[in-house]
């Protein structure tokens, strides 16, 4: 059965915006702002019966608010994307290159607040996953090969999403409540070169990397019953790919949207 709370016998995921921001030498949409989504993630939530909705940022003032933006909604999927900006978790840029992207992450953040306020259930993607961490006073590696020498390569920009690595499940974990049955080795992509680093507040950690132990996976555990989970792998660059000997997709998906569709129950790894 579906969710049908907004209208519709069709959950509606509100897919938070990639931006590409004014640029005078843009040679179309000259000096315009443009928010964007990557197809693979709308087509991974359609696959699961829910309907993508591109949520704008709230234009300060405007007849149509935050609230009526998250109230449009039965839940939210962070797409990845640009670094957060250091300044979010008490950090200067390491490297200019690093400086992230300020106005999506408030814009972001003010997304995640209103959500869990409301109990709707998220799912963080990549950056997804940083950006819920950061918003709950987590803290970020601003760069896992640079600062961190000794754990291993979890971007290679040349093979981007073929690039993976060993996930390890933590026991007892919604993770592996999903994905029981699975035996290892567990692979998933990895194209992020930044990562969780601080543990943000109620947030429990669901998985790591192998062998270095960067954390891939997080919930909320905060006692509130609000659906909040983020994942540092791309499933949806998985779906559609046919047999590739990576992590199901699936599972993780089927998780968020039956929170959606039972109004936004606790992610325990508890079994009832």
């Amino acid at each position: 059965m579906t969710a049908a709370k907004v209208g519709g016998s069709k959950p509606r995921i509100g897919v938070s915006a990639c931006f590409f921001h004014a640029d005078p030498e843009r040679a179309i949409f000259k000096g315009k702002t443009l928010l964007y989504a990557e197809e693979s993630m709308l087509s991974w939530i359609m696959s699961g019966g829910a309907l993508p909705v591109l949520l704008p940022r709230a234009v300060a003032g405007g007849s149509v608010t935050l609230e009526d933006l998250v109230e449009s909604v039965d839940g939210l999927v962070l797409q990845g994307g640009s670094d957060m900006a250091p300044q979010h978790y008490g950090e200067q840029p390491a490297r200019p290159e690093w400086s992230g992207d300020a106005a999506r992450d408030q814009y972001e953040m003010q997304l995640v607040r209103a959500f869990l306020a409301r109990k709707k259930p998220l799912l963080g993607v990549c950056r997804g996953a940083q950006v819920l961490n950061v918003t709950l006073g987590g803290t970020l590696c601003q760069d896992i090969e640079t600062l961190h020498p000794g754990q291993r390569v979890h971007r290679s920009w040349e093979i981007y999403d073929q690039h993976t690595h060993e996930l390890a499940i933590e026991p007892g974990s919604a993770l592996a409540r999903w994905y029981a049955g699975e035996t290892a080795p567990l692979l998933v992509n990895s194209v992020h070169h930044q990562g969780l680093n601080r543990i943000g507040r109620g947030l429990s950690v669901e998985a790591r990397s192998v062998p270095d132990g960067v954390v891939e996976a997080v919930r909320l555990d905060d006692g509130t019953g609000a659906f909040a989970y983020g994942v540092q792998w791309h499933p949806e660059f998985i779906f559609g790919a046919g047999s590739t000997g990576l992590l199901s997709p699936r599972p993780l998906l089927d998780a968020f949207l039956s929170a959606v569709d039972a109004g936004a129950p606790a992610a325990s790894g508890k079994t009832a």
